[in-house]
């Protein structure tokens, strides 16, 4: 059984790396990439808070498809360059995203996201697939929390 929760009051910077380490320890010799996945999403879920949504989109057959989540029910195929999660996949960059409502072609799967940022997950140098964290809360995002999701990016590359 694994007990991982983050410190209550923690700086960002402490909470990603807890983040990043869980993520390191529970996926450690699983090579079932959506085993992988979904612990990596509750984990997000659990240890980040102000979310309504975390979880992946997997580069299937040139678009993303749903993967492994926590939150309610989501579109299952995205084109790329399309909304938020088609950015990223598209350009490779990470997509922060203060008010969803103001980007161009966002998809709205879940009326009470209000903020998202959408890290693409690299594995040599191509985009496999996108963390997609949204929130209820306007400007919810800042660079602390692009930086921490892209550490994890990096950290479970090759794990999913």
């Amino acid at each position: 059984m694994y007990d991982f929760a983050p410190t209550p009051g923690q700086p960002k910077q402490a909470l990603y790396k807890d983040l990043v380490e869980a993520a390191q320890t529970i996926t450690r010799g699983e090579g079932d990439a959506v085993a992988n996945m979904a612990n990596c999403a509750a984990l997000m879920a659990g240890f980040l808070p102000d979310l309504n949504w975390a979880g992946f989109y997997r580069m299937i057959g040139g678009e993303l498809v749903l993967g492994p989540f926590s939150g309610r029910p989501a579109c299952i195929r995205i084109a790329l360059g399309q909304g938020v999660c088609g950015a990223a996949a598209a350009t490779g960059e990470t997509q922060l995203v203060p008010d969803v409502h103001a980007f161009p072609g966002h998809i709205a799967c879940d009326a009470a996201s209000r903020s998202e940022l959408v890290v693409p997950v690299r594995r040599n140098g191509a985009v496999i697939a996108v963390i997609d964290l949204d929130s209820p809360l306007l400007a919810r995002f800042d660079a602390e929390d692009a930086a921490g999701i892209e550490a994890l990016a990096k950290a479970i590359a090759n794990r999913i």
